[in-house]
């Protein structure tokens, strides 16, 4: 009952809203009225807030999808970039591969250039695959596998770089362990020149001053290396005939002519005429002729400032500007020029200061071990054994 009387108030409400009007309107003298029902108010009314509830609808409708589809192109914007950014850091990552590589291909023509430029030829084995040819990275995991493998091989260059720079080091500790039995040292830095010649590798980043640290010191020992295995393999050592008969020694005695006390700057050694004479080591015939006092002389020059003097020789069998390997057969003994028989008077200066032979010719077996070792590998003995392992 209260139901239907709360129903019939609404009704009666909304009815009470709405009544008969009538409007009179005169026109001309004329009057009209126009009836204007409750009913058909009702029905304007209704019809207006169902208009009114349809605009509603619609502008809700309307704000509702500009919502949804803001939103869809906020999450279309924030994947695309999300997308863009995990492209730039593969892409970074990819850089990062491909600088690591470029890197140690470098650096691996760094070191076949620094070995070919020090010992003329390249590197007798490839210990290292090119940085560069590693199998391509596509994707983040990948590039880390490559990532990995290219620091395994920048380790394995590293443990080359130590192993060369050991040995070198060892074969430089024995080279000066030899010059200094004797008498001869290469530590002297002080007086060096000449025209820069850059370093001139596989690029030119390879200039010396672009290699790395690790690099750098492998190519001031090598250098170090080089020089005092030269000078040792110049050393000579070898005797300049095969019957070795001293006659006369080295510094002051009393001259054969004169009887005056006067220095005799070399050894003398008897012998028929004729008896080869050989070079006491490796080096080029810098001069053959006649010298006052020595009679016939044939000079040779080593190199590091070693000059050896064979005097007194009945002939030649050697010319100027020739190189000769030690041993080898350059003249013949005699007696020509200030000479009281036949017999060879020999000579060895360092720097143009006539030194007592004596000391290079007795040489301790250990100095001629270590020279014959250093002959047989060759500079590159050891240093090649370790390139290629």
């Amino acid at each position: 009952m209260q139901n239907a009387q709360r129903r019939n108030f609404g009704f009666g409400t909304w009815n009470n809203l709405f009544r008969d009007h009538e409007i009179y309107v005169r026109t001309s003298g004329h009057v009209r009225f126009l009836h204007i029902s409750a009913r058909l108010q009702r029905r304007a009314a209704t019809l207006a807030l169902c208009v009114l509830a349809l605009w509603l609808a619609g502008t809700a409708a309307l704000v509702a999808w500009q919502a949804w589809t803001s939103w869809k192109a906020g999450d279309v914007d924030a994947r695309a970039a999300a997308v863009e950014h995990a492209e730039a850091r593969v892409a970074a990552e990819r850089q990062t591969v491909e600088g690591i590589a470029a890197t140690l291909d470098q650096r691996q023509d760094d070191m076949e250039a620094l070995f070919e430029s020090h010992f003329g030829k390249a590197i007798p084995a490839q210990p290292l695959p090119k940085a560069s040819e590693q199998p391509a990275a596509s994707a983040p995991p990948q590039d880390g596998k490559q990532v990995a493998r290219l620091k395994e091989i920048e380790g394995r260059q590293d443990q080359m770089l130590q192993s060369l720079t050991k040995v070198a080091e060892s074969r430089i500790s024995r080279a000066e362990t030899a010059l200094q039995a004797v008498g001869l040292r290469s530590n002297d830095r002080s007086a060096q020149g000449g025209p820069f010649i850059p370093f001139k590798g596989k690029d030119a980043r390879s200039n010396a001053g672009s290699l790395d640290p690790a690099l750098r010191r492998l190519s001031a020992i090598l250098n170090r290396m080089e020089q005092l295995e030269n000078l040792l393999l110049a050393v000579p050592t070898g005797l300049p005939t095969d019957r070795m008969e001293l006659s006369s020694g080295f510094g002051y005695r009393a001259d054969p002519f004169t009887s005056q006390r006067a220095l005799h700057a070399g050894l003398d050694f008897r012998g028929a005429h004729g008896t080869p004479i050989r070079a006491a080591a490796p080096g080029r015939v810098s001069f053959a002729g006649v010298k006052s006092g020595y009679g016939n002389v044939m000079e040779i020059d080593h190199g590091h400032g070693l000059l050896t003097r064979y005097a007194h020789l009945s002939g030649f069998t050697a010319g100027v500007g020739q190189r000769v390997a030690s041993g080898q057969q350059i003249g013949r003994m005699g007696s020509t020029g200030r000479s009281t028989g036949t017999h060879l008077h020999f000579e060895i200066r360092v720097n143009g200061i006539a030194v007592n032979p004596r000391r290079f010719l007795e040489a301790n077996p250990h100095v001629l071990e270590i020279k014959a070792d250093t002959r047989s590998k060759g500079i590159t003995g050891g240093i090649a054994n370790v390139a290629a392992g």
